[in-house]
């Protein structure tokens, strides 16, 4: 099992990110929650969770544990893959996902592309009494060399909606307010897709 790589950050989008580790890149599936507190630092340390699957071998990032430890409980819950978990994710902070574990926020769920009513209370009826304390509310802040519009883009087919819905529902977002970041016009369109 891989439990963390250190090294040097070669790539970043909002989806994945490269981390050169003696000689060897290893690419890592990130959530935005992850991409935006890494920030582009040379060295660069993520939390891993290895997922073996018969067609393929995953390895999925996170900027600390408390994140790790989310996306592990996700997955633990019937029906749930570690893509979805991702998507949870990336639709909110640990803090904000957390938040709506315990509180029993259904709709909060609902409105995560690949989660149904039964999904969303079947998360919550398993997690909530594992969910709780450690999960800090940091800020994400944006950074990277393209356009707002075109990473949030990006990272929006990168999670299987269509190109042309998501570029609607981006020019909507941005007209209604230009200083958002990456990450959050990609958090404001995975509430309205």
């Amino acid at each position: 099992m891989i439990a963390q790589i250190r090294g040097r950050l070669i790539e970043k989008t909002p989806t994945y990110a490269i981390i050169d580790c003696n000689g060897v890149g290893y690419q890592l599936n990130i959530s935005l929650n992850t991409y935006g507190k890494i920030g582009n630092e040379e060295n660069c340390k993520l939390f891993t969770q290895l997922i073996v699957r018969e067609d393929a071998q995953l390895l999925y990032g996170f900027f600390d544990k408390s994140e790790k430890q989310l996306f592990q409980s996700l997955i633990s819950v019937s029906g749930v893959g570690a893509a979805t978990a991702l998507t949870v994710l990336s639709a909110g902070s640990p803090a904000e996902v957390s938040e709506a574990i315990i509180s029993g926020d259904v709709a909060w769920f609902k409105s995560v592309k690949g989660i149904g009513p039964k999904s969303a209370q079947r998360i919550i009826i398993d997690l909530k009494d594992k969910v709780g304390a450690g999960i800090d509310l940091d800020n994400i802040s944006s950074s990277g060399d393209n356009t707002v519009k075109e990473e949030a883009l990006s990272a929006l087919v990168m999670l299987g909606f269509n190109k042309n819905q998501a570029e609607k529902t981006i020019g909507r977002i941005l007209k209604s307010n230009s200083d958002y970041g990456v990450e959050e016009v990609i958090k404001q369109a995975l509430k309205g897709l």
